[in-house]
């Protein structure tokens, strides 16, 4: 079976590739020529299932879809939704990570949680959506040259290390999308869905 993903973030990507063999995950076909939908949900269930819907529209296949993002409490759940652009709209990782440093100056607060939801879908109906995540602390400073995004300041408590000290397969046995990745995987293999005829 194939499994479409639509993302084009090459950090996801590989991530994805990881996945337990439920399905053959590949992006899906001319992603990069589809204007991208206007993500205007509030929570990353709402986002990654209006994103599986439209993305659906363009293969009769599987497809799902991701919204995901970093937690802080002492932010009141901020970046939230809003993390890949915390900084601005084309904000890279470097300048998101300085804001959210920023913002926690003043506290000594540091709790935080990683979420990733997965909506699958296909031609036009969301079959099930799936929630996984990893609590840690936002650290000082960055640590670590591995993952991407927020990860150099996420510490793991349980291996003592940022999630970009680990290798792709570490963190992918902890992360919040290596659970919500599993989760669909398992769904996946007990449905037994079968492809579409074109």
């Amino acid at each position: 079976m194939i499994l479409y993903a639509c993302s084009s973030n090459p950090g996801k990507l590989r991530e994805f590739a990881l996945t337990p063999p439920a399905a053959v995950i590949e992006p899906l076909p001319a992603l990069g020529h589809i204007p991208a939908p206007e993500e205007t949900g509030s929570t990353f269930e709402e986002n990654a299932r209006l994103k599986a819907v439209y993305y659906s529209a363009f293969t009769p296949q599987l497809i799902f879809a991701d919204d995901s993002g970093l937690e802080v409490d002492a932010l009141s759940g901020a970046p939230g939704v809003h993390s890949a652009r915390y900084a601005g709209p084309h904000a890279t990782d470097a300048e998101n990570n300085a804001l959210l440093l920023e913002n926690l100056a003043v506290t000594t607060s540091r709790s935080a949680r990683f979420v990733c939801v997965l909506a699958l879908a296909r031609q036009g109906q969301v079959l099930q959506t799936f929630r996984g995540s990893v609590e840690g602390e936002i650290l000082p400073a960055p640590r670590g040259a591995g993952g991407f995004g927020y990860d150099p300041l996420f510490f793991y408590p349980p291996f003592g290390c940022s999630l970009a000290e680990l290798t792709p397969q570490q963190k992918f046995a902890v992360s919040h999308r290596g659970n919500a990745l599993r989760a669909m995987s398992a769904w996946l293999s007990q449905e037994k869905l079968q492809p579409h005829s074109n």
